[in-house]
C-alpha cells in the first residue's frame, strides 16, 4: 500500500516561476533558501585534505568531530555541560527530521506536534511513521497522545525567535505528556535583533530552559546556512544521551554514515567563527535593502527576527501577492505552503546574490512610484 505523503507544494509554484522568467529582465528567484555564496576556502581545503577516505567512516562521528560539536555548543550556544555521548552527526538535518518519528517507534494513534507555520518535513516524517500531525504553538493545546513535539527557532518561514521562557514552557509540557521534544535550530547563527549581534539565538538545551535535565530533549542543527554547506549535507543532533544512543544503533543498521571528508570539513567549520560572521554580515546588508524596498512598496514585514527570510504581506491573498511579484520577475513563496493558518503572507528569501537583490530592489522601487 503506497505511503500517503503530503502534497509537494512547490509544484504549484511552477506557473508563477514561468511568469517571472518571462519578465524582460529575467527572474529574480527569492523562493528558496539555498545559499548562493561560496563555501569558505578553509572548509574546502579541509575537505580536500581528507579525500583519502578508503575506510568506512564512523556512524557516531570521529572523536574530533564530536568534541568540536561539544565545544561549539559551549562557545556559541551557552551549553557547556555536554559530552560526546550527547552529540551525533547527521547527513544534513532534513534526513534526521524526516526519519525521527519512525526511528522513535511512532505509529498509528500517536501524535506529532508541529508549529502552526511549519517546515513541511515535520509532517512528512509523521506520515512515514503513520502518525497524526497536530499543528499548534500553544503547549496547553497539545493532546495527551503526543509522542513527539517539534519546535523551530528561528522559524521557517516566519523568522519567529523563541525566548528562553517559551522554550522552557514547551519542555515542561513535553515532560507532562511523556513526549520527546526536538528543536530545529538551523538558523540559530542568523538572529537579527541587537541582542543577537554577537551570539546565537537561544537553544532548547540552554541550562535556563532544561534546568540540568536533558532527558527526551533534542536540538537539531545544520551547517548549511551558517557556512554555505548545503551541498555538503553536514548536520548534527545533540541532547538526551539515551535517545541518541538508541538512534545511533538504528543508524548503524541503516548505514547512515556521514562521509569522512565531510566530517573533517565540519570540524573546521565549527571551529571558525570568522566566516560565520562574514556571511551573516552579507545577509544583513541584503536583508536591510530588501526589507526597505518591500516596505516602500506597501508591504509589512512581520516577525522575521531570525533566519534567511522576510515574512511579508500587503493584507491581501498570498497567491495574489505571488502573482503580483511574479509580474515584476520576482518569485516568492505563499505562506500557505507552511500551513493554512496564514493565507496573507509570503516568504521572501535573502539567499540571492547582491546583484539579484539589487535588481529586486529596483523593480520594487519602480512599482512603488
Amino acid at each position: 500500500m503506497p505511503l500517503r505523503l503530503p502534497d509537494y507544494p512547490w509544484d504549484s509554484l511552477e506557473p508563477f516561476a514561468e511568469r517571472a522568467r518571462a519578465h524582460p529582465g529575467g527572474i529574480v528567484d527569492l523562493s528558496v533558501g539555498s545559499p548562493v555564496d561560496p563555501t569558505p576556502a578553509i572548509i574546502r581545503e579541509s575537505l580536500a585534505a581528507a579525500t583519502d577516505a578508503h575506510a568506512y567512516p564512523l556512524t557516531a562521528g570521529t572523536p574530533a568531530l564530536r568534541e568540536a560539536i561539544v565545544e561549539w555548543f559551549a562557545r556559541r550556544r551557552g551549553v557547556d555541560d555536554l559530552t560526546v555521548a550527547n552529540v551525533l552527526p547527521t547527513i544534513g538535518s532534513k534526513e534526521f527530521i524526516a526519519g525521527l518519528p519512525l526511528w522513535l517507534g511512532l505509529g498509528a494513534g500517536d501524535v506529532v506536534v508541529q508549529p502552526t507555520l511549519a517546515y513541511p518535513t515535520y509532517a512528512v516524517g509523521a506520515a512515514l511513521a503513520g502518525a497524526t500531525v497536530f499543528s499548534s504553538d500553544d503547549p496547553a493545546e497539545w493532546p495527551e497522545s503526543t509522542r513527539l513535539i517539534w519546535v523551530n527557532s528561528p522559524g521557517n518561514p516566519d523568522g519567529r525567535v523563541l525566548g528562553v521562557d517559551e522554550l522552557a514552557a514547551a519542555v515542561a509540557r513535553a515532560r507532562e505528556l511523556g513526549a520527546v521534544i526536538a528543536s530545529d535550530e538551523c538558523y540559530a547563527e542568523l538572529g537579527w535583533d541587537d541582542e543577537f549581534a554577537d551570539r546565537a539565538t537561544p537553544s532548547i538545551l540552554d541550562p535556563a530552559v532544561i534546568h540540568g535535565d536533558r532527558s527526551s530533549v533534542l536540538c537539531v542543527y545544520s551547517l548549511s546556512k551558517q557556512s554555505n554547506l548545503a551541498g555538503y549535507r553536514a548536520g548534527f543532533v545533540a541532547g538526551c544521551s539515551r535517545i541518541l544512543g538508541e538512534l545511533l544503533a538504528v543508524r548503524k543498521h541503516l548505514g547512515t554514515l556521514p562521509p569522512a571528508p565531510i566530517q573533517a570539513a565540519m570540524i573546521t567549520a565549527l571551529g571558525d567563527d570568522r566566516h560565520v560572521q562574514e556571511q551573516k554580515d552579507r545577509y544583513r546588508v541584503r536583508r536591510a535593502r530588501l526589507s526597505a524596498a518591500l516596505e516602500a512598496a506597501g508591504y509589512r514585514i512581520d516577525e522575521s527576527r531570525g533566519g534567511l527570510y522576510l515574512w511579508a504581506t500587503r493584507g491581501g491573498d498570498a497567491w495574489q501577492t505571488v502573482a503580483d511579484l511574479a509580474d515584476l520577475g520576482i518569485l516568492v513563496v505563499p505562506g500557505t505552503f507552511y500551513g493554512e493558518a496564514d493565507a496573507q503572507h509570503v516568504r521572501v528569501a535573502l539567499t540571492a546574490t547582491d546583484e539579484a537583490i539589487g535588481t529586486a530592489v529596483e523593480r520594487l522601487g519602480a512599482r512603488s512610484k
